[in-house]
């Protein structure tokens, strides 16, 4: 699996000759869709530019561009299967403000958007415990590049507080994500934040969200 690159084992559609659809559907992205753009809504600037780190299916990037018309979304995803679902949500979608989503590896010293940076935030949904810790570095590393002075780093996904689980569920996955690659694993918001220290970041707020998730933020620079 490359680095950055998320399990998301969506439903893809039938495949549709006459329409080109190409669009898959990940009943997680469904379901958190909603809490995510609340925080969205309120933690970003009223216009901008956005880049998203893995993803997936696209239905994220759509639902997010639709609701922010304003704010420019620049999806991203190593895998090719992901990117032609994004693409294809967003010719169903007509939104104008999404762009052609990128191939970013997110542990390459550079990912190729540099000349289109710097961005007002980054977000990156359900990646970072799906992928080696070197995507974790890697990330903050990016975020410290292509982030204004004040600009956001965002994650969501489950997280572990000081070497423990917020919940049984997120042992368990925890567990089964590490039986399937012992690199994978729940993260650790202070190790997080140690990491973020180094890429000039500091960790905002962390706001808790439904099915035991959080949405951690981070801001570059002095707060």
């Amino acid at each position: 699996m490359l680095p950055g690159k998320k399990d998301r084992s969506p439903v893809a559609l039938e495949q549709r000759d006459a329409s080109g659809d190409q669009r898959m559907f990940s009943p997680s992205a469904a379901r958190n869709s909603t809490p995510i753009l609340a925080v969205l809504k309120r933690v970003l600037p009223a216009r901008g530019a956005v880049l998203e780190i893995g993803c997936g299916t696209g239905e994220h990037a759509v639902c997010f561009a639709g609701a922010m018309p304003n704010i420019t979304w620049q999806p991203s995803d190593p895998d090719a299967d992901a990117r032609t679902s994004t693409s294809s949500w967003i010719k169903f979608s007509r939104l104008k403000n999404v762009l052609a989503p990128r191939d970013i590896d997110v542990c390459s010293g550079q990912w190729g958007v540099e000349q289109t940076g710097p961005f007002d935030a980054i977000v990156s949904i359900n990646m970072i415990h799906i992928a080696p810790w070197a995507a974790s570095l890697g990330l903050f590393a990016g975020a410290g590049r292509l982030l204004h002075a004040g600009g956001l780093l965002l994650l969501y996904g489950p997280f572990m507080r000081d070497g423990a689980h917020t919940a049984p569920s997120n042992a368990a996955f925890d567990a089964a994500l590490k039986a399937r690659d012992p690199s994978w694993g729940v993260r650790d918001i202070a190790d997080l934040e140690q990491v973020s220290k180094a890429a000039g970041l500091v960790l905002r707020e962390t706001v808790e969200m439904p099915a035991n998730n959080m949405l951690l933020v981070f801001s570059a620079g002095s707060v």
